[in-house]
């Protein structure tokens, strides 16, 4: 029984953050390649919700403005959740007419967005964060794969270009990991989802968003949830920053499983593989086993140490265990950064699994997030 648990506990979180994406990468070559022709200039409408976002608001304003892309209409709305300090004043000090700004009272992240929704003009919607830049292409390499009717929302990627010296380096390899799975899941037509620092969606396709749930991943299932594909672009670039801090890593990485089940529970239809074939399996494998996973490192530990009662096999993958959560406190500990990377590499994966199993055991017990503070995470 000891076995059995060991290697249940051992493989699924092996299948989920490698198997899988493996998987798909030698599926790959058997899946054809699409090409759309060009994509006649849209009406766009560059949704941004904002709280308390002074410090980032006119240089995200400009860095929308100062796009390359030749629009037939660009839209830009600026929806402030009941912001307490100048966002509001500095957008409206921006004095662009194709920036309208919505002073809202605290609605919460997905009631700004709905909002700011109704009142979008455009064809395409754009939906970002107010505290990154985009570099000056961003758009319309964004929007390119549109012109195939098949595609309903695509997704930017998102850089840390300055790592910082903490726990933000396991945050920059981590973009850098699931950059490489977004880029297998797109060459087989299977993309999950997007992140919400940078995806556009067809606006026929939005559905309100849900109190309560991760606004990113419902708004990029529109999509799917219609028939047509999510599709990724690498090269739609947008500039983010790191968290270095071990307590907003983890409150982070809480509020993002709590919401990200609440999806899924959302979404539900799209997790049945007779319905939604490949998408299905991707969802699951992605989402959901990712999110199950690391409730089974404990047991793990525990059927470990019962197997390494004889000596063997067993003793070594004990011994690496130790070794590993070792590292991982030490890296936590070490409060000047004297250590070699890999600790703090270490201390991130614990931070990151730990802050998973308490929102896992938060969402069993029905907890759930209704507000925003995007400073938390900074």
């Amino acid at each position: 029984m000891a076995e059995f648990l060991f290697w249940l506990c051992l493989l699924l979180p092996l299948y989920a953050w490698v198997g899988y994406p493996l998987l798909l990468t030698l599926a790959a070559p058997f899946f054809p390649r699409r090409a759309a022709g060009p994509l006649p200039p849209q009406r766009v409408s560059v949704v941004i919700a904002a709280h308390n976002e002074e410090r980032h608001i006119a240089a995200k304003l400009a860095s929308v403005l100062g796009q390359d892309y030749a629009a037939a209409e660009l839209q830009v709305v600026v929806a402030s959740d009941g912001s307490s300090d100048r966002t509001v004043a500095l957008a409206q000090a921006v004095g662009d007419p194709r920036v309208q700004v919505l002073e809202l009272p605290r609605l919460g992240k997905a009631g700004a967005l709905n909002s700011a929704v109704a009142v979008c003009t455009g064809e395409l919607l754009v939906f970002t964060d107010a505290d990154n830049q985009w570099a000056d292409n961003t758009l319309g390499l964004l929007l390119a794969p549109f012109a195939d009717p098949h595609v309903g929302g695509s997704a930017g990627h998102m850089i840390i270009p300055d790592p910082g010296k903490g726990l933000s380096i396991g945050d920059s390899l981590y973009r850098h990991y699931e950059a490489w799975v977004r880029k297998v899941e797109n060459r087989t037509g299977c993309m999950v989802s997007a992140d919400g620092a940078l995806l556009a969606l067809r606006r026929a396709l939005y559905q309100p968003i849900p109190k309560q749930v991760n606004d990113d991943f419902f708004i990029s299932t529109c999509a799917p949830a219609a028939g047509l594909r999510i599709v990724y672009v690498p090269e739609a670039v947008v500039l983010d920053q790191g968290v270095d801090e071990a307590d907003k890593q983890f409150r982070r990485r809480q509020r993002v499983t709590v919401g990200g089940l609440l999806s899924l529970a959302a979404r539900r239809e799209l997790l049945n593989p007779a319905r939604h074939g490949l998408y299905a399996i991707a969802l699951i494998s992605h989402k959901l086993i990712r999110r199950l996973a690391p409730v089974l490192l404990l047991p793990l530990l525990l059927a470990n140490l019962w197997l390494a009662l004889d000596p063997g096999f067993y003793r070594l993958t004990l011994a690496l265990q130790l070794l590993g959560y070792a590292a991982a406190i030490a890296g936590l500990l070490d409060a000047r950064r004297r250590l070699p990377r890999p600790f703090r590499l270490a201390a991130f994966v614990l931070v990151t699994l730990a802050g998973m199993s308490v929102g896992l055991w938060q969402f069993l017990r029905g907890h759930s997030y209704s507000q925003w503070n995007p400073d938390q995470n900074r």
